[in-house]
């Protein structure tokens, strides 16, 4: 197995393990803001507890997602399966807008019927314990995130990372209602949680567009590959430089100029030699090089 097989086969590994990590916070988040919302009767505590049903059903579309898209290369899908993350990232962005419409009808009915919180303590042990998982999962995802590129792990982490912010909202707004006695704190901080949440459905579904349309990527990391390139001191030029993303892995390719006087086997070989280094410096990368003889112009539109 190459360096660059072994790094993607690591990167798998910890993209599934970080998917079933969130299928197990998911689930026990639900069984105690369950108990929780049953016990207090607070709309914040449960728009948590739907948030944590959308976050299992996102979450499990995920795991299968991920199993899916670490699949290799066949027949069928020459280029992998990696598409598989955008696709479940675009399945998550549908998944969360629907919680935050019932939450935001929950929250206006609250307005109308305003009630006091029962048995707060229950309601801020829950939601404290929430709190503490569910960073510890975002921590670990950041990791996986880190390492990987996942768009789908990145979507999730995103998610679990806006659920710190609402399980937080949420005791807030359980000690303004219960001990000062405001009770449209409740129903508001629902409303601000479901803002919130869209923002991040937003840059979910950026990032899965990007990936499904085939976005270049970043230009600082198209400047790097340019200077790989030409600092080979058999590479005259470099043009035509396109790339991809798809799941963990991206796609390179482009055109090297070099002396109309070489060898067939001498630019075969520069050629392999800057593949291997832009594969240096982007591990999970396939590198494609096309050989041109320097100053022979193209019939088509050459991207520099």
């Amino acid at each position: 197995m190459s360096d660059a097989q072994s790094t993607i086969e690591k990167g798998n590994r910890l993209k599934r393990l970080a998917a079933l990590a969130a299928v197990a916070v998911a689930g026990t988040l639900i069984i105690v803001k369950g108990g929780a919302w049953m016990g207090t009767g607070s709309v914040s505590v449960l728009s948590a507890l739907i948030d944590s049903v959308l976050d299992l059903a996102a979450s499990m579309v995920n795991l299968i997602a991920v199993r899916q898209a670490t699949q290799p290369a066949d027949r069928e899908h020459r280029f992998g399966h990696g598409k598989a993350e955008a696709l479940a990232g675009l399945a998550q962005a549908a998944f969360i807008s629907g919680s935050v419409l019932f939450l935001l009808i929950e929250a206006g009915e609250r307005f109308v019927r305003p009630s006091t919180i029962a048995n707060t303590v229950v309601g801020l042990s829950v939601m404290v314990f929430s709190v503490v998982l569910t960073v510890a999962l975002v921590l670990f995802q950041r990791q996986v995130v880190r390492r990987t590129k996942s768009v789908v792990i990145s979507a999730d982490s995103l998610h679990y990372s806006t659920d710190v912010l609402t399980n937080a909202a949420v005791i807030v707004a359980i000690i303004l209602s219960s001990e000062l006695g405001w009770t449209a704190a409740d129903p508001l901080f629902a409303i601000a949680i479901g803002l919130v949440i869209l923002r991040g459905v937003w840059e979910i579904l950026k990032q899965s567009l990007d990936q499904l349309m085939d976005r270049e990527m970043p230009q600082a990391d198209r400047e790097q590959i340019r200077k790989i390139a030409v600092s080979h001191p058999g590479v005259i030029d470099m043009h035509d430089l396109r790339t991809r993303t798809s799941g963990s892995h991206t796609f390179i390719q482009l055109h090297l100029e070099m002396s109309g006087d070489l060898t067939l086997l001498d630019a075969h070989t520069i050629a392999e030699s800057v593949m291997k280094a832009i594969e240096k410096a982007y591990p999970t990368a396939e590198v494609l090089i096309h050989e041109d003889p320097h100053g022979i112009a193209e019939p088509r539109a050459v991207f520099r």
